[in-house]
């Protein structure tokens, strides 16, 4: 089981709003709308992605991390690493 299986639903309803906002995106660029107005809602889809990461990485960092940590050795550092390098990702991005 993954660390997110119990909040699959809420992230899956999340992920659905912001497919909805990226379609409104679509649909303001095929109608002209302003730039700045696009420009808004692009920065409120990037938003609401970013926070359905934080999410997965906090429920990554409870459960996966935590239970490697518990067990110790190779498998405890392998996946502090890896979610070290998921934190890189995201503040590159």
């Amino acid at each position: 089981m993954h660390g997110y299986t119990p909040e699959k639903d809420a992230y899956l309803k999340r992920l659905s709003r912001i497919e909805g906002q990226i379609r409104g995106l679509q649909r303001m660029v095929d109608e002209d709308v302003y730039c700045i107005d696009v420009l808004t809602q692009i920065s409120a889809a990037t938003r609401a992605l970013q926070a359905v990461a934080i999410g997965l990485l906090e429920d990554h960092l409870g459960h996966c991390v935590a239970q490697a940590v518990e067990r110790g050795g190779p498998e405890a550092k392998a996946k502090v690493k890896e979610a070290a390098e998921a934190v890189a990702r995201l503040v590159r991005s």
